[in-house]
């Protein structure tokens, strides 16, 4: 760790105003240096949602090296601070967070269920092997094709973006077709415009 790494994250663990602390984790962030993973993390769970945000791009830019860490650091007893975890995790889209994804969109909460969704289709699958690919994209597809049900509908809308994304794997397209065509009835209006513009692009692509 360099001086310059301590030093700002000293200055999140001394800051006395939310203003201080929100400057402090942007600085941090902006080194995306691996020494200041453990403290963007737990900014997660601070009742600051600018810092959280700040957190979250910080993780995203570390990218793959954020993964396991926030893996093995998901807060059990902070929703707010899960639901931020799962967005980082779910835009740096490492095949290696998929159980936890998977875990999340079953989340009584709904913010961690939305960024789980999302997250669920646009995973690197190349990183897999071979293998591993078939049976991890329809354990995607099927926890997908799950919460396209939820009683909520912004989280149905996540899981039409979801379903967007995983329809770019041809092994899969079928059933996400037929699901989509179901949810033209869907009872909300912004979830039927979500699936006319995935249907659109799916058929497109």
């Amino acid at each position: 760790m360099t001086d310059s790494s301590q030093e700002l994250i000293d200055a999140i663990e001394q800051a006395n105003s939310p203003e201080r602390l929100v400057a402090s984790v942007q600085a941090l962030a902006a080194t995306r240096q691996t020494a200041g993973i453990s403290t963007l993390i737990a900014v997660l769970g601070y009742n600051n949602p600018t810092a959280a945000v700040a957190a979250v791009e910080g993780l995203i830019q570390i990218g793959e090296a954020a993964v396991q860490p926030l893996l093995e650091q998901l807060d059990d007893y902070n929703y707010g601070a899960r639901a931020y975890a799962i967005r980082a995790l779910a835009v740096i889209a490492s095949p290696r967070a998929l159980d936890a994804l998977v875990a999340a969109a079953t989340d009584f909460a709904p913010s961690v269920r939305r960024a789980a969704a999302k997250g669920l289709g646009n995973l690197h699958w190349h990183q897999l092997s071979q293998e591993q690919i078939p049976s991890a994209q329809l354990l995607a597809l099927s926890t997908l094709l799950s919460i396209s049900q939820d009683p909520d509908w912004a989280i149905r809308y996540a899981a039409v973006v979801g379903l967007q994304g995983l329809a770019t794997q041809l092994e899969v397209r079928q059933p996400i077709q037929k699901r989509l065509e179901e949810m033209t009835q869907d009872p909300d209006i912004a979830v039927r415009a979500r699936v006319q513009l995935a249907n659109q692009l799916v058929i497109s692509h």
